[in-house]
């Protein structure tokens, strides 16, 4: 007898649909998404996909549609403002199973949509956020307002808070505090036509380093569309962030270009924070990705760590549905995700951060060239540095209780 009926998750962003999709098709559970916006969130975010992510577009049936949407990027790799090379690996692209994928979240999104509104069942409300929840031994309960201001109430068997980084859902159980901290630097995500390859000979991903003039330049689609990130003043706003966005390429980027010399489709400021949640999992709720941690975009860390999440509390939700664990697995869900932000994701995000400015870590800088500089000689150890992102995950499989046949990365169920 099935343990699991019907998952109630808040956020219809990736990390939410992504889970919505593994359960729903590969599982036939009953999975409702609510959430507080009226569509897709389509400002400049994550947009590369690393081969422990990749490994879970897989198992959710997705992987075809990701590969034919987006790109294998060619190459990432470190310079100085004035385009001078100081390091790199993977010029050639990786040809594993699980090689890296770029699509922008704005385009990944509607592609998750598609599919989980195709598998019987599903629905996604929009317009309905979570104001607060409730729960007893037999499911979780989020209390609902809409748009029009109508109140209502949703319950299934638990309830995913994936509603990001101003979650609802960790709000109703903790207040306000998110423990961690707001970075004094602030950043701006802009999505520019501007062919840095054929200009300045830019690979396909490359950091720029500098104390002040720091950036991250990113080709993201197929027909040349490029993210470039950079960082400004603390203390500005939101609309002085925006007006300065001119001044600021002219001053960082090769070249200097002006307004007419570039076509500019979107862009957005964020603060940097490096926060995690006092706990992933209270009873028949769970959080997942940015409601449950935040850290820094450089190096994809944060939604490398959610869709990890998401991977180990789909192996739980399976395990506690098909009788092979009891629900007290969400706990040790909680404790290693916890664990894993606090051992890798949190110093890798912060380490990717300071490399781009810090001058205070130049011998951390200098090791870290010093092994790109064997992984762009060496293919095996270039291997072992791309694989070694699926240390991001958590085998939940291993506590089956019948064990399964097959494996994957870090002993992940295939």
């Amino acid at each position: 007898m099935p343990k699991i009926n019907h998952v109630l998750i808040a956020g219809a962003g990736p990390s939410g649909l992504l889970l919505g999709v593994m359960l729903s098709r590969n599982h036939g559970i009953k999975v409702t998404i609510v959430d507080a916006d009226t569509k897709i969130n389509g400002n400049p975010r994550a947009a590369h996909y690393a081969p422990s992510a990749v490994y879970d577009f897989y198992r959710a049936g997705i992987i075809e549609d990701v590969r034919k949407d987006g790109l294998v990027p060619k190459g990432v790799c470190w310079r100085l403002k004035d385009t001078t090379f100081l390091a790199g690996m993977g010029r050639e692209p990786e040809q594993s199973k699980y090689a890296m994928i770029v699509l922008p979240l704005d385009r990944l999104g509607p592609l998750l949509v598609r599919h989980f509104e195709s598998i019987p069942g599903n629905k996604i409300l929009w317009g309905h956020k979570v104001v607060d929840v409730k729960q007893d031994d037999k499911g979780a309960t989020a209390m609902i307002e809409t748009l029009e201001g109508e109140k209502l109430e949703l319950t299934g068997d638990f309830l995913v808070g994936a509603d990001g980084a101003s979650s609802g859902v960790r709000t109703a159980l903790f207040g306000k505090e998110y423990p961690g901290e707001t970075l004094k630097q602030q950043i701006v995500a802009t999505n520019v036509y501007l062919p840095f390859d054929e200009r300045f000979g830019y690979w396909d991903s490359n950091f720029i380093v500098h104390p002040t003039d720091w950036y991250m330049a990113a080709k993201i689609t197929n027909d040349g569309l490029w993210r470039v990130t950079y960082g400004d003043s603390e203390g500005l706003s939101r609309e002085e962030l925006i007006e300065r966005q001119p001044k600021r390429y002219e001053e960082i980027l090769p070249g200097s270009p002006k307004p007419g010399e570039y076509k500019l489709i979107s862009m957005s400021p964020y603060k940097l924070q490096q926060r995690c949640a006092q706990s992933f999992r209270v009873g028949k709720i769970l959080l997942v990705a940015d409601a449950a941690h935040l850290c820094n975009p450089f190096g994809g860390m944060g939604l490398t760590g959610g869709f990890a999440d998401v991977g180990s509390l789909y192996d739980c939700f399976v395990g506690i549905h098909q009788d092979l664990l009891d629900e007290d697995i969400l706990d040790k869900y909680s404790d290693e995700r916890i664990r894993i932000w606090k051992e890798l994701i949190d110093p890798m995000s912060r380490s990717n951060f300071h490399r781009l400015w810090d001058d205070a870590k130049i011998k951390e800088r200098e090791e870290f060239f010093a092994m790109c500089d064997k992984a762009a000689k060496d293919p095996e150890f270039n291997k072992a540095i791309a694989e070694s992102i699926h240390a991001v995950r958590h085998d939940f499989t291993q506590y089956y209780k019948t064990k399964p046949e097959a494996a994957a990365p870090n002993g992940a169920q295939a």
